[in-house]
């Protein structure tokens, strides 16, 4: 997955008028305490935080 791939899921998943402040300012215990955008500037794969963020939002399957 590219990140442009994950911005493009986050938006969809949240809208567009949340999906960054979100990735932001909620902190994942799965991602060591990170935020979504945390993990990604430090180099966790976006696949790996999609995953993250996919359970923490309790999406449906093919979303996944």
């Amino acid at each position: 997955m590219r990140h442009t791939e994950f911005w493009s899921r986050m938006e969809d998943a949240l809208g567009p008028g949340y999906y960054r402040s979100w990735a932001g300012s909620h902190v994942l215990a799965e991602l060591d305490g990170r935020t979504a955008q945390e993990a990604l500037d430090a180099g966790v794969p976006p696949k790996q935080v999609w995953a993250a963020v996919w359970r923490a939002l309790d999406l449906p399957a093919s979303e996944k």
